[in-house]
């Protein structure tokens, strides 16, 4: 009992830390921005310092620096978004991008275009889904997450237009490039209430209790397992020096295969259900019959439980292992007629060791 009580503790000291969001945004935004730089543009990029902001939608549009590229965000539940680049930071991108570095001398300051924000695409991307990533378990993946890049304004008086009038987070970062030789700001603006997904936190993936809810929660982890099961015709036990003499024409007798009696096994070797071989859709299949059919019953009493389809060529033959051993594979085909095969008393070897053949 007193263990359980300091699990649930421990529990709950998570929960809170998750609803209260961790490092939330403000880290979040930090590493997207300088993954982005490094991996799509080699270039450095530090965040030297960041505020996360509660504005409006007026107070963003005075904010708005003077020639700054502004991209509107499309996110979850229609929500609209904006980030702005500010003349120096734009200018560091796209020489990065263009000539590979950033040159030493002062940019020149021009209007932004619809080339420059085709450029900055892949890198608002980029950094917008490093915020998200990095946001996976943490309470303000509700407002940040789930944002990309949707349109351009060549103009910043739209935005009041566009953006619902609606309170807004503003994450404001003081960026470097190059080791300082580009510097300027980088503005993000979210709507403030939340519309995207809740974190997949601990709490939500680990039942808190033992009750009906873990017991159901482990049986679905348990059931959605995958699981192999064996076909098996027939076995066959040889000596080992009869195994390493094996070669192509020699003959097996398999004294007590039956087409009509397959042992669905598991990898322990235990049974799991009987059937019968047939074909469906030019694939080898077994028919799963009731455990009570003797051999010779009519059809009409088999099971409905599905087959197990294997390819034309096995795996036990591709692998050399017993040629009396077909793996299952798919469950979901449903009544698969059997087909009559010859009597089967003996296995040619050429078969296999020559042609690979079924």
């Amino acid at each position: 009992m007193a263990e359980a009580g300091i699990i649930r503790r421990k529990i709950a000291v998570a929960r809170a830390v998750t609803a209260e969001g961790g490092p939330g945004a403000d880290r979040g935004w930090r590493i997207g921005l300088a993954r982005a730089a490094r991996d799509l543009m080699k270039l450095p990029l530090e965040v030297q310092a960041l505020t996360v902001e509660r504005r409006s939608l007026a107070e963003l549009a005075e904010l708005v620096p003077d020639r700054a590229l502004i991209a509107i965000l499309d996110g979850p539940r229609e929500g609209l978004g904006a980030i702005i680049l500010t003349q120096p930071i734009l200018s560091g991108f796209i020489e990065a991008q263009t000539i590979g570095r950033i040159r030493s001398q002062d940019h020149v300051l021009r209007k932004p275009t619809r080339t420059d924000a085709a450029m900055m695409v892949a890198v608002i991307d980029a950094a917008l889904s490093g915020l998200e990533q990095a946001l996976a378990e943490e309470a303000d993946l509700v407002w940040a997450g789930g944002f990309r890049y949707a349109s351009f304004l060549d103009d910043p008086r739209p935005l009041t237009l566009l953006l619902e009038d609606a309170p807004l987070r503003l994450l404001r970062a003081e960026v470097s490039l190059a080791g300082g030789l580009r510097s300027g700001a980088i503005l993000l603006a979210l709507p403030a209430e939340g519309r995207g997904q809740r974190p997949a936190t601990m709490a939500q993936a680990v039942p808190s209790d033992h009750g009906p809810a873990f017991a159901q929660a482990l049986y679905d982890r348990v059931t959605g397992a995958p699981s192999r099961v064996e076909a098996v015709l027939a076995r066959l036990t040889l000596p080992l020096a009869q195994v390493m003499s094996l070669s192509e024409g020699m003959i097996l007798p398999l004294q007590e295969a039956a087409l009509d009696r397959i042992s669905l096994e598991g990898l322990d070797g235990r049974h799991v259900a009987d059937g019968k071989l047939g074909q469906n859709r030019g694939m080898r299949a077994v028919r799963l019959i009731e455990k009570s059919v003797q051999p010779g019953a009519q059809a009409g009493t088999e099971g409905r439980a599905g087959a197990f389809a294997t390819p034309r060529r096995t795996a036990a033959t591709a692998q050399g292992q017993d040629s009396g051993v077909f793996p299952a594979g798919d469950l979901s085909a449903r009544d698969v007629p059997a087909m009559d095969f010859p009597a089967m008393g003996a296995i040619d070897m050429s078969d296999f060791l020559a042609t690979g053949t079924d």
